[in-house]
């Protein structure tokens, strides 16, 4: 795996293609494995392992914290967990969550309700500049100390709390700050509460349910979610599925190249995860699930995908919740389907590895496509099918996987010619990116 930066220079239009593939393991799944498994009771399994550098670079901040992580063979990890409220390291020590927003938000859950923590954090130059406000004013009602005072963004230092109690949450549209309540509560005194009305990632909570009486979910108008605090975890033991958001890419490339066909095995088919798909079948997508197995309380299945015409897309911002992390790849889409696509609820975007809305935007307009941004809400006015061999596409060092990746197949559908900086960010999520598209007929050079 390349951990040097490069550029990458896309040069064809792909082909038609009928292809079967598997895309990398679901990475949002891999990091609580090993965040879990590092505060559960004896060793804890996991297989097919997405090893990324955001994994790696929670396996480097749980050794930091002295949990034993043993590689048995290959994606197969043995974690070697301490329990709850066990983890620990000196006094000043460093722990560095690299590009990922996943471990900053969940890891830091966990630190600050484990006793005597008082150590350093940060991340890379895209996630230092990221805002933090809104799980450090969560892990302050739990009673952790963020210094210094009033910055909202790392570097910082915490301080875990010496008496944490529970908490009442109602949550928002991210599930990494639900996932890092329910951790904190884990560790804390009595019940901590929350009350999500739009149903967000719930992989956490998932791995959670074989513990009994650790957490209780109820639904009626909306989800509440109960953590009783103190009390052992089980090891984990799974197998991860593949990451839709993964899957996604191919499944626009192959949507929008006509004479094209593709099945994409083994993905997680979690109904907090495939907006994406419900949102585009809508729009007369050929798509359909098969192959159905349900583990560790996540269902799992194939893809499979046909090119066909689509019609504009009107995503609500009920889809958002849902369907985040693929946002800049339905633009892609909806750039290249004629008609005006509006999308709602997305002032989030602002807030990820960079502005995704301005970032993809600036993608577009490259190629001839017009949009329209206000603060929640964007409109694309679609061409249809554009051969764009005449055109660059130029995306400078963003620290973005996701813009890179819809940039790479709005290249490889137009056949402009596009240059894409810093393109080893893709590998914190899709280390097989370039194998797969290579297979499906991408011809790309590589500039170190």
């Amino acid at each position: 795996m390349p951990t040097k930066s490069f550029n990458l220079i896309l040069s064809n239009k792909i082909p038609p293609f009928k292809k079967t593939v598997e895309v990398d393991s679901d990475k949002s799944i891999s990091i609580r494995s090993f965040l879990i498994g590092a505060i559960s009771l004896k060793t804890s399994l996991v297989k097919n392992v997405l090893e990324s550098e955001d994994v790696f670079s929670t396996i480097k901040c749980l050794k930091k914290l002295g949990v034993k992580i043993k590689k048995k063979k290959a994606k197969s990890y043995l974690i070697y967990g301490k329990g709850l409220g066990s983890l620990f390291a000196k006094k000043n020590t460093l722990l560095n969550f690299g590009n990922s927003g996943t471990l900053a938000r969940l890891l830091v859950g966990i630190l600050s309700t484990t006793p005597n923590i008082e150590i350093k954090i940060k991340g890379d130059h895209s996630l230092n500049k990221r805002s933090m406000k809104k799980l450090i004013n969560l892990m302050s009602k739990f009673g952790a100390l963020f210094e210094p005072k009033n910055k909202f963004n790392f570097p910082l230092k915490l301080i875990s709390s010496e008496m944490p109690i529970g908490i009442n949450y109602a949550a928002g549209v991210s599930a990494q700050l639900k996932s890092a309540v329910i951790l904190a509560g884990l560790n804390s005194y009595g019940y901590t509460k929350i009350i999500e009305q739009k149903r967000s990632r719930d992989h956490t909570e998932n791995m959670l349910l074989k513990n009994k009486g650790v957490i209780k979910i109820l639904f009626d108008k909306s989800k509440k979610i109960y953590v009783s605090g103190k009390k052992n975890l089980d090891p984990v033991k799974i197998n991860v599925p593949g990451d839709p958001s993964s899957a996604a890419f191919f499944t626009a490339l192959t949507l929008l190249n006509k004479n094209s066909h593709i099945r994409i095995k083994n993905i997680c088919l979690n109904p907090t995860r495939i907006g994406f798909y419900k949102l585009l079948k809508k729009q007369g997508a050929k798509i359909k699930f098969d192959n159905f197995k349900n583990e560790n309380n996540e269902l799992r299945g194939d893809i499979v995908v046909n090119s066909c015409k689509l019609k504009p897309i009107k995503a609500s911002k009920e889809y958002y919740v849902n369907s985040t992390d693929e946002y800049p790849i339905l633009f892609i889409i909806a750039a290249l389907t004629k008609g005006i696509s509006i999308f709602y609820g997305i002032s989030d975007l602002a807030n990820k590895e960079s502005n995704r809305i301005k970032e993809m935007q600036k993608v577009i307009k490259q190629i001839g496509v017009k949009s329209y941004a206000s603060k929640d809400k964007l409109k694309i006015f679609g061409k249809g099918t554009i051969i764009a061999k005449n055109k660059i596409i130029k995306v400078p060092n963003l620290g973005d996987h996701r813009i890179c990746m819809s940039s790479f197949i709005l290249g490889a559908l137009t056949g402009a010619k596009t240059i894409i900086k810093n393109f080893e960010t893709v590998y914190t999520s899709s280390p097989s990116f370039l194998k797969i598209t290579k297979l499906l007929g991408a011809k790309f050079e590589i500039q170190k």
